[in-house]
């Protein structure tokens, strides 16, 4: 496990100063719930854009939570600090393999929209046919429902809400 204080000598991760906190806080606390709402809304028409909210939502209340609980802010490698942050803080698994999940969805999508940046043709094909878009809806609904909505749920207990 990689500890805090060498994050933070990485430049990966800062101390929030007193002035900054609350203005930080609120920006994931509206982020998290607009990517949440978001991704619900988007589940059935836009599945891809479901899943990369939905995860973003992950993320940035996993960002609410450092920040209001630790004072931490996530400089660099921000998705991949964040995950090593919460590992380092956390000791629950649930919450652990929820945000592994989601951000190997993301990585997935991420991985995608690669491949097919550099092969245009592949990109039709990425949704363009009828049997993606239903593997990417049905991929979508349930990444929303067992996996986004349980890690905002514990993640709003840690948080107290």
């Amino acid at each position: 496990m990689v500890k805090i204080e060498t994050l933070i000598k990485e430049k990966k991760v800062s101390r929030i100063k007193e002035l900054e906190l609350g203005r930080y806080v609120n920006f994931f606390e509206s982020s998290y719930k607009d990517n949440l709402e978001h991704s619900k809304q988007n589940v059935e028409k836009f599945a891809r854009w479901s899943i990369i909210s939905g995860y973003y939502a992950m993320h940035d209340i996993t960002k609410l939570f450092l920040a209001k609980k630790f004072r931490l802010k996530i400089e660099l490698e921000v998705h991949a600090t964040t995950i090593k942050v919460l590992r380092e803080l956390i000791k629950d698994k649930e919450i652990l393999r929820l945000i592994d999940k989601g951000y190997s969805e993301f990585i997935s999508l991420a991985t995608d929209l690669e491949e097919a940046k550099r092969e245009r043709v592949k990109a039709q094909y990425y949704t363009g046919t009828p049997f993606m878009r239903e593997r990417f809806k049905k991929r979508s609904k349930e990444f929303f429902k067992e996996v986004v909505l349980p890690y905002i749920q514990r993640m709003r207990k840690l948080l107290g809400d």
